[in-house]
């Protein structure tokens, strides 16, 4: 009885903590992000769950797959943005791959279901791409942490710097740097609207991977990427 009260306070304090984090992350935001001018529009959030279908991701030491992970955290992201009324669009919605018909081996499929993802953020007018991924260190099983890459285009190290900062405010314990995803990263390489990628955790950590299977935690993961995207400056 002692450790359930014990852990449920604890819970209460980490929400209550990540509720002070949005509040004062937003404070400075009284609209939305616009993408330039405000004859563009404001931002369009691609979220896209990372993997899906035949391809399942990184595997945790329990075999946990890292694209429910993926999907789990997105569809809490996307109805939280969408709640405080930001604009989204998501490449899946289920555990499925988006490749197109006439695609056979896994590695075609694979390319056309990235081919895919790059087609969608790059025809969404003021879109801008979130894609939720888990990292996987299997060398270092105790390295945990969320991180925040980003590509080469105008505005992403901005937007990745914003939720790295939320990120460290809400989950991390450790790793708390920014990361340039380099060129030979397709998504980020082809992608030609501001982009970033969220590492939420590292599976091959037994702790962090139970958590990012937890419902609290991958709302406080939603809370603190969403406060990052709508705290950017325009």
């Amino acid at each position: 009885m002692f450790l359930t009260v014990r852990l449920r306070t604890a819970l209460l304090w980490t929400a209550a903590v990540c509720a002070l984090a949005l509040a004062a992350l937003l404070w400075r935001s009284a609209v939305l992000p616009t993408m330039g001018s405000a004859e563009q529009g404001r931002a369009v959030y691609v979220l896209d769950a990372g993997h899906g279908g035949e391809d399942g991701g990184a595997l945790s030491a329990d075999g946990a797959k890292e694209s429910e992970i993926n999907l789990a955290i997105t569809l809490r992201l996307d109805a939280l943005l969408r709640l405080l009324g930001a604009d989204t669009v998501l490449t899946r919605t289920e555990d499925v791959s988006i490749y197109s018909d006439g695609a056979e081996t896994l590695r075609q499929k694979k390319a056309s279901d990235l081919k895919n993802r790059v087609a969608l953020v790059n025809e969404t007018s003021n879109g801008v791409l979130v894609s939720i991924h888990q990292n996987s260190l299997p060398s270092s099983p105790r390295v945990r942490g969320a991180q925040v890459f980003f590509g080469g285009t105008e505005g992403s190290e901005a937007l990745a710097r914003s939720v790295q900062s939320a990120l460290n405010e809400c989950v991390n314990a450790a790793d708390k740097s920014e990361k340039r995803i380099g060129p030979t990263i397709y998504l980020m390489k082809h992608v030609n609207r501001p982009a970033i990628l969220v590492e939420c955790g590292f599976l091959p950590n037994a702790d962090e991977a139970a958590l990012l299977r937890q419902p609290p935690h991958q709302r406080r993961l939603a809370v603190a990427i969403a406060a990052g995207l709508l705290n950017t400056e325009e």
